[in-house]
């Protein structure tokens, strides 16, 4: 497994051991594992809905989001709907996610992704990062960079207020 953020190789401090602190616990374990004092990560699926997570965002620390392929983009929108709803804690991608998605899930307000270690030896870090780094115009604002998204930067070149 390899843990990217946006500056290339992060170290992992969370663990899926039972036991362990800080924990990724599966979506089915989360009530148990917010009656703790620890902080806690849970690991969804790309089907659970907002309003089952919107009550413990401020005891969630990490929100761990399933691709179960990299054609598979409803995590994307899943990020993006918990930081609109106001989430602030880390956002991480897990699956088989490919380079050229990294930039698109830093603007949806993924913080990190973790690759399965298949992946991670095809496409190692520099290549993740360079992939990042090309795109610098988006067509949607970036969650991360709080940067202007191309149409804003057109209607503001022309002095159109929204």
């Amino acid at each position: 497994m390899s843990l990217l953020d946006r500056n290339g190789v992060k170290a992992e401090i969370w663990s899926r051991e039972a036991g362990a602190t800080p924990r990724i616990v599966p979506f089915a374990e989360l009530a148990e594992a917010l009656s703790g004092n620890q902080p806690v990560g849970v690991e969804i699926a790309n089907t659970v809905r907002l309003p089952e997570l919107e009550p413990h965002f401020d005891r969630l620390a990490l929100i761990a989001i399933i691709f179960p392929s990299f054609s598979d983009g409803r995590g994307f929108s899943i990020a993006k709907s918990l930081r609109n709803a106001g989430y602030r804690g880390t956002l991480r991608a897990v699956g088989p996610l490919i380079a050229d998605q990294f930039a698109y899930a830093l603007a949806c307000g993924f913080d990190e992704v973790e690759l399965p270690p298949d992946v991670a030896s095809r496409q190692p870090v520099e290549i993740w990062l360079a992939a990042a780094r090309a795109f610098r115009a988006t067509y949607q604002t970036s969650h991360q960079t709080g940067g202007q998204s191309i149409l804003e930067q057109r209607r503001a070149a022309r002095g159109i207020q929204r």
